[in-house]
């Protein structure tokens, strides 16, 4: 039986997420040698658009993922599997940057030796629950989803974890050239349909590209 688990930041120690033997924590400047080692794979490259191919660029991409904890915005978790030593398996995001609080977006990639062992459906359905409970004082109601169309591997985590289609988004060329889709959960208990927005109704500024996380 899967098992999730969470627990609040505090001085005392770093924020984590668990799903059997995941456990998903902020990411760390030691982390720069396996996200290099992840983006340096032609699968990876194909849904990105933001490269991550030097040090600089990695020190740069930590910051980033660093800024969005600390404004609350962004908060990324580098996936780790802890029956293989701590291996780097993944990246896993919840993004706020809307001005709606009752709707945030999440991301996710998987590293090339991790594909196959189900780390994605199982990291975002840790952070799902997580996402509902931790903001439910704030109005959160609805997560997004969004890939591009020709990224199968990522509609297939979203149905598995309960993200249903809502919408075919337009490509907004060139940094999304193909369109994308916008899947939707509701928070547990939600009985109404999520409606459905297209790409210029979104409270943020979206990417088909979405579960890649590229952003």
């Amino acid at each position: 039986m899967e098992e999730h688990g969470g627990t609040r930041g505090t001085e005392s120690g770093p924020f984590t997420l668990t799903a059997d033997a995941l456990l998903m924590r902020p990411w760390r400047e030691e982390d720069v040698p396996a996200l290099l080692e992840a983006y340096d794979d032609p699968v990876m490259r194909q849904w990105v658009w933001l490269p991550v191919s030097t040090p600089q660029e990695a020190a740069d991409w930590l910051e980033s993922q660093r800024e969005g904890w600390e404004s609350g915005t962004r908060f990324s978790f580098a996936v780790t599997d802890t029956a293989r030593g701590g291996e780097l398996v993944g990246n896993l995001t919840l993004k706020r940057p809307g001005p709606d609080p009752g709707r945030a977006e999440v991301g996710y990639w998987t590293a090339a030796r991790a594909r196959g062992r189900g780390v994605a459906p199982r990291a975002l359905e840790a952070l799902t629950d997580w996402a509902f409970t931790a903001f439910a004082g704030e109005g959160l109601v609805r997560l997004d989803l969004l890939h591009q169309v020709d990224n199968v591997a990522s509609c297939r985590v979203a149905e598995k974890c309960g993200y249903t289609f809502a919408e075919l988004l337009s490509a907004r060329p060139p940094e999304f050239p193909l369109d994308g889709h916008l899947h939707v959960r509701e928070a547990p208990g939600r009985s109404e349909a999520a409606p459905a927005y297209g790409a210029a109704h979104l409270p943020y500024d979206v990417s088909p590209a979405g579960s890649s996380d590229s952003r």
